[in-house]
């Protein structure tokens, strides 16, 4: 496991190379003007001289391979930089929203596996049944279901029509702390809406899986012995079913990410998707590469797991051919 890690960390360090020095690049060639950006609306009476001398101090007019490489000496003391939209250091940016973000993402997140494999044992127990089309057809529905429109449909129906569930935010507007109650409350939403954007994929995963365990010789033979079918289908097919689902964990590391920030941004959650969009509108150099850099790593960390978490569980596969 250690030698397979630290082989994942040499391999990591030139894609995280890579991705920042892309990030540069593409921010270089929009054709946003950070300047413009970083001023705001005092740019619309601010003269050229002015103008260029705000340009002149945000070093904007360098070239972007300057730009990149001062920022990732920087980065490697642990200094990623100032963000010109948020006023603010880059790490303090990201330490502020990152937990948020993370909370959602872990709540979603557990919420689909727990879910999802419940779906695709009850799916798999008798292939055909109307609960196995049900399952099925929910889950493909949903696959197809962009997030957004979920978390649209979401807010429309248990903020808008029943008033049950906040419609979005982290705390009550009357309220002057936050609460676990409060972020609780708010949380039902956003996490429930990503966890099912996720779903669809560890129920269909689920389903073939212990489908296909409990044709093989191994549950037959149990099943032979008399063991109990609740014994055949959780201690032996299920254990076997589960195994492609832990190569689905990194897989759907991306598609989580990419989720949770439409999902933050229609709920206005305080996590890192409205410094995103914020950053790559006004060509925030220091911030989008910070929050593409880890995006990136969160994505190598996951299918980094997903390899540990298939060697653990399943004997033929040794560390050594990953």
């Amino acid at each position: 496991m250690a030698r397979l890690a630290g082989r994942r960390a040499l391999f990591a360090a030139p894609v995280l190379t890579v991705v920042t020095f892309g990030v540069f690049a593409i921010a270089a060639a929009s054709p946003f003007d950070p300047v413009k950006a970083y001023a705001g609306p005092a740019a619309l009476g601010a003269d050229q001289e002015t103008l260029d001398r705000l340009r002149d101090n945000l070093g904007v007019d360098r070239s972007f391979v300057t730009r990149w490489w001062d920022w990732l000496t920087s980065a490697l003391t642990g200094d990623f930089g100032h963000s010109t939209v948020m006023r603010q250091p880059v790490a303090q940016v990201i330490g502020e929203r990152l937990g948020w973000s993370a909370l959602l993402c872990a709540v979603a997140f557990g919420v689909a596996v727990l879910l999802g494999t419940l779906l695709g044992v009850l799916a798999a127990r008798r292939p055909g049944s109307v609960t196995d089309r049900a399952v099925t057809s929910l889950a493909y529905g949903l696959e197809a279901a962009p997030v957004f429109w979920i978390a649209l449909l979401a807010v429309w129906l248990f903020a808008l029509q029943w008033g049950v569930l906040p419609a979005g935010g982290l705390t009550d507007t009357a309220s002057e702390h936050v609460t676990a109650g409060q972020v609780a409350s708010h949380l039902v939403l956003p996490a429930g809406v990503l966890a099912v954007s996720q779903l669809p994929w560890f129920a269909l995963y689920v389903r073939q899986g212990v489908a296909d365990a409990l044709a093989e010789d191994p549950v037959r033979g149990a099943r032979a012995r008399g063991l109990s079918e609740r014994t055949v289908l959780l201690g032996h097919a299920l254990r076997c079913g589960l195994l492609p689902v832990l190569t689905l964990i990194g897989s759907r590391v991306p598609e989580l990410i990419t989720g949770a920030l439409l999902v933050e941004t229609v709920f206005s959650w305080p996590g890192i998707a409205a410094a995103t969009v914020e950053a790559a509108t006004a060509v925030d150099f220091p911030l989008l590469a910070a929050l593409t850099t880890l995006a990136t790593a969160a994505v190598l960390a996951g299918n980094l797991l997903a390899d540990l978490l298939y060697g653990l569980f399943d004997p033929r596969v040794k560390f050594s051919d990953m």
